[in-house]
C-alpha cells in the first residue's frame, strides 16, 4: 500500500458579516440593457450591464451565494495570486460562500431611499456585500453595479462571462469615468422597474477607489443624486505618465452632501490635508459648497474597504505582513463597525433627516476626523 506524499488541499468556505440593521435582506440580480448607448468598449453592441438589487426583506428563502460559479472561477486564479492573497489556487471556496442576504426573499413594503454603489477599478461588485447588505438592513433599497468590459469578470446569464479590457492610458482612464457615470445614470432610470418600493425621490450614491470618483462624478452630472460618499479613490483620470486631469467633480464642487472617507498606504494616508496619494482630495476640499467631512480609518488599508475585511482573518494560507497590506492593521471588527456605522450615518442624515454626533466627534476606534 503506497503511503499520500502529498496533502489535499480542501477549499475553505467563509462566514460572512451579519448585518447590523433591524430589517433581514433580500437580493436579486438583474441584467440591464440600455438601447440607447452603444458599448463604448464595444460600439456596435447596446451596453449592458449586471446589477445586484438589496432591500429590507422578510427572512424566506436561500441565503444568496457571494460569487456565482463562473464568475469564482474566474476570479480565483487572480485573488490567489502574489498581487491579493498570495494562497495557492482553489484555497477559497468563493461560491460555496454566503451572504447573509435571501436570494429573492419577500420585500418589506415601504418607501426606502435609493443608494447606488460602483465597485473599484476592475472590481466586481459582489466583493462589496458585507457593505451592501448592511445598508439595506437599514432601511435603503441598495444597488450594486458591475461595469462590464472593464470589471476582471461579469456574469451574465446562460453562463456567459465578459472579461475586462482595460489598460491604463489617460484615454482608456477618461473612458472609463465617462463610461461609468453613463452607467450610474442610466440604471437609476431603471430602478422603478427593478423595485416597487424605492423611493427615487431621495437617492444616494457611494463608491470605493474608483468607484468613489464615480460617486462624486455623477453627482456632478446628474442632480437626482442628493448625496455621495468618495471611500479612500482620487477623484481623477490621470492614467500612467499622464498629466493630472482631475474629474469636474474637483474643479467644480457639489452643492450638495458629500463624504470623504479614507485610509492608508504604508506610512500616507488619504485625506484632504495630504497629497502625497493624490492632490484630488486637498483640490475638492476648498470648492465643496455642501455639507462635508473627512473621516480617515488609521490603521486601514485600501482593500480593507472590500469585503477583503472580513475575508482575509479567515484565511490562515494568508501571512501577516500580507494581511496587514491589504486590509491594514485595525481589528477588523472595528473596521467593518467603523465603515458601515458612518456610511449608514451618513445617508440616514441626509436622506431620511434623522441626526447623528457621528460626524462631531470620534466615537469609534480608528477613526479619525481630518480638519
Amino acid at each position: 500500500m503506497q503511503l499520500l506524499t502529498a496533502a489535499v488541499l480542501v477549499a475553505s468556505t467563509l462566514v460572512s458579516p451579519q448585518p447590523t440593521g433591524p430589517f433581514p435582506v433580500g437580493t436579486f440580480d438583474a441584467h440591464l440593457v440600455d438601447t440607447a448607448r452603444p458599448d463604448p468598449f464595444r460600439p456596435s453592441e447596446n451596453r449592458e450591464l449586471m446589477v445586484t438589487v438589496s432591500y429590507p426583506a422578510h427572512r424566506t428563502g436561500e441565503r444568496a451565494p457571494w460569487l456565482a460559479p463562473g464568475l469564482a472561477a474566474a476570479a480565483d486564479p487572480i485573488l490567489s495570486s502574489p498581487a491579493f492573497l498570495d494562497v495557492p489556487a482553489g484555497t477559497v471556496d468563493w461560491s460555496g460562500t454566503r451572504r447573509q442576504a435571501r436570494a429573492d426573499a419577500r420585500a418589506v413594503p415601504g418607501r426606502w431611499p435609493v443608494v447606488l454603489f460602483s465597485p473599484g477599478l476592475q472590481a466586481p461588485r459582489e466583493f462589496y456585500a458585507a457593505a451592501v447588505d448592511d445598508l439595506a438592513s437599514r432601511g435603503y433599497v441598495v444597488v450594486s453595479v458591475s461595469h462590464t468590459h472593464e470589471a476582471l469578470a461579469v456574469e451574465f446569464p446562460g453562463d456567459r462571462i465578459e472579461y475586462g479590457q482595460v489598460d491604463g492610458s489617460p484615454q482608456t482612464m477618461k473612458k472609463v469615468i465617462d463610461t461609468r457615470v453613463a452607467d450610474m445614470r442610466f440604471v437609476l432610470g431603471e430602478l422603478p422597474e427593478l423595485h416597487r418600493w424605492a423611493d427615487t425621490s431621495r437617492v444616494g450614491i457611494a463608491g470605493h477607489s474608483f468607484g468613489g470618483y464615480t460617486a462624486g462624478e455623477t453627482m456632478a452630472h446628474d442632480r437626482r443624486f442628493g448625496a455621495g460618499i468618495n471611500i479612500d479613490g482620487a477623484m481623477e483620470h490621470t492614467g500612467d505618465g499622464g498629466t493630472y486631469a482631475p474629474g469636474e467633480v474637483v474643479t467644480r464642487g457639489l452643492d450638495r452632501p458629500f463624504l470623504l472617507f479614507g485610509g492608508d498606504l504604508g506610512d500616507r494616508e488619504l485625506s484632504h490635508v495630504d497629497t502625497s496619494l493624490t492632490r484630488s482630495w486637498a483640490d475638492f476640499w476648498p470648492n465643496q459648497r455642501g455639507w462635508k467631512r473627512d473621516v480617515h480609518l488609521d490603521d486601514g488599508a485600501h482593500y480593507g474597504f472590500t469585503d477583503l475585511q472580513w475575508a482575509v482573518p479567515q484565511i490562515s494560507a494568508v501571512t501577516p505582513e500580507h494581511r496587514a497590506g491589504l486590509i491594514g492593521t485595525i481589528t477588523p471588527r472595528d473596521a467593518l463597525k467603523a465603515q458601515h456605522d458612518h456610511v449608514g450615518a451618513f445617508f440616514d442624515l441626509h436622506l431620511k433627516h434623522r441626526s447623528t454626533t457621528l460626524f462631531d466627534r470620534s466615537r469609534h476606534p480608528g477613526i479619525r476626523l481630518v480638519n
